[in-house]
């Protein structure tokens, strides 16, 4: 089993440091269980490949019905985290943790925790999801609403989608539509 730990900033965000076992051949990781995260069912797993250049941020994202658990397998990110269950005590809480693949670390992401990452390197993001895709619940929260203050530590502007660059500011999303 590996070392789950609980962020001290945001409830319910867990890393997880891995096990490498490595022999003259190479090594092997094992990246995912889901017995390792037994508050969710993950009746619905979809497992998704995500590639981004250097410079490319992307999100914040947040759901309703979903959580995710993110592995880099090359390259380094920080992942941009905020805290959106107006029930929590954390509620607009923020952080950045940075993964890189030699390190060999996971994150889980619960629901309604914004997310988002910044490729500090070329990189590939393997993530599970406990539900299939749905368009539906996803929803977007701006990378650079100054109310959250998300420690980005950028130099320039960020390489965008289009839809993450219009994501709504705090301010913007009706309060009862944020998650519990």
């Amino acid at each position: 089993m590996p070392t789950i730990t609980e962020s001290a900033t945001i409830p319910g965000v867990l890393t997880v440091e891995l096990r490498p076992f490595a022999d003259n051949r190479g090594r092997f990781t094992e990246t995912f269980r889901k017995e390792w995260f037994p508050q969710r069912d993950w009746g619905r797993m979809q497992t998704n490949r995500s590639d981004s250049r250097e410079g490319v941020l992307r999100g914040l994202h947040y759901h309703f019905g979903q959580v995710d658990y993110w592995y880099v397998v090359s390259g380094r990110i920080r992942v941009g985290l905020v805290d959106l269950r107006r029930s929590s005590p954390a509620f607009r809480g923020a952080q950045t943790i940075d993964l890189d693949a030699t390190e060999q670390r996971g994150l889980y992401i619960p629901v309604g925790v914004a997310h988002g990452f910044l490729a500090l390197t070329d990189v590939t993001l393997f993530y599970v999801v406990d539900n299939y895709y749905d368009g539906a619940d996803e929803f977007g929260l701006a990378w650079n609403d100054s109310e959250v203050a998300v420690p980005w530590q950028v130099a320039q502007g960020p390489i965008m989608s289009g839809r993450d660059a219009a994501n709504p500011h705090l301010r913007d999303i009706p309060f009862a539509s944020l998650p519990e």
